[in-house]
């Protein structure tokens, strides 16, 4: 079994690879919920929806997020009665809001309720939230502190980051079936999303990074940059306004204690190699499109078989 921890597009385009290639039953994904966040008194799941709409095959392959092709004629009636609004809310997006708001309501969990949404969809893929219990990813910036969501979409990232906190973290709890997916997995990959962002909410999350240390041998990290830069989002400017290098000296000291290898594009390893205490193994990270996700995938498969 396969175990892929993952946020965001970076995340998902992995996993568009990795179904591919490894049969459905024998991959799990555990899914950051730290991005989550309420609009117009609906629970969204950034991260959740990403993965599922991947999955799904409804996800555009540039942009990532949302459903191809979706119309905003909701958005386009709030933004008349409440003024302008700043999330992006496709009227068939917001079913998938409306759904989950109606059953974690009615007490459901966000395990549950995910995995109704993949039945819904015909994912037979496990995933599964970090948590159930509501952890909350905070930036702490120039401007104060703020929810993701915020820093990322309303303010487009441009405040510095000091530092990133995840509240609620602390009496949270693992997910059911996280933690054996993890222990019972031959291979955990960790997905090419931002290391603070992303992997770090679900490694905030009691018993995580304690399962992850432990499973080290079998655990390999897929790093987020390119030549000192994030394909996608806003690590790089994030890395050097917390004071680390922007390059994968930075990623493999993230992952140092967790992962016992990190891939890294062609020539971009980490300039002291020796000290990263990780082997740097290079192959092509950039997953646009889906036969190179496919070909990554395929490596990453080939690590569990040497093992």
């Amino acid at each position: 079994m396969i175990t892929l921890l993952a946020g965001g597009v970076g995340g998902a385009r992995l996993l568009r690879g990795l179904a591919a290639v490894v049969p459905h039953e024998q991959l799990t994904v555990v899914v950051n919920t730290g991005d989550d966040d309420e609009f117009y008194g609906l629970a969204v799941s950034p991260d959740i929806d990403t993965i599922v709409y991947t999955l799904a095959g409804l996800a555009p392959l540039e942009r990532g997020w949302g459903i191809d092709g979706d119309t905003f004629r909701v958005r386009d009636e709030l933004d008349r009665l409440s003024g302008k609004g700043w999330f992006a809310l496709g009227d068939r997006d917001v079913a998938t809001h409306v759904y989950r708001s109606w059953r974690l309501h009615q007490g459901a969990t966000a395990t549950l309720v995910t995995s109704e949404l993949c039945r819904a969809r015909g994912i037979d893929v496990r995933v599964l939230p970090m948590s159930d219990d509501p952890v909350r990813t905070e930036i702490v910036s120039d401007q104060g502190v703020l929810a993701f969501q915020e820093y990322l979409v309303h303010l487009r990232a441009a405040p510095a980051v000091r530092s990133v906190r995840y509240r609620g973290a602390d009496s949270a709890a693992p997910a059911a079936g996280v933690i054996e997916a993890i222990e019972s997995s031959a291979l955990i990959v960790i997905a090419p999303s931002n290391p603070f962002v992303s992997i770090g909410p679900i490694l905030a999350v009691p018993g995580l990074r304690a399962a992850l240390t432990k499973a080290r041998a079998r655990v390999v990290a897929v790093s987020p940059l390119i030549g000192g830069r994030a394909v996608k989002g806003p690590l790089a400017d994030m890395l050097g306004a917390m004071g680390h290098s922007t390059d994968n000296a930075a990623i493999a000291d993230f992952y140092r204690d967790l992962a016992a290898r990190l891939v890294v594009a062609p020539g971009d390893g980490p300039r002291q190699a020796a000290q990263a205490k990780m082997e740097v193994l290079e192959r092509d990270i950039l997953l646009l499109e889906p036969q190179r996700a496919q070909a990554l995938a395929r490596f990453l498969c080939s690590l569990e078989a040497a093992r």
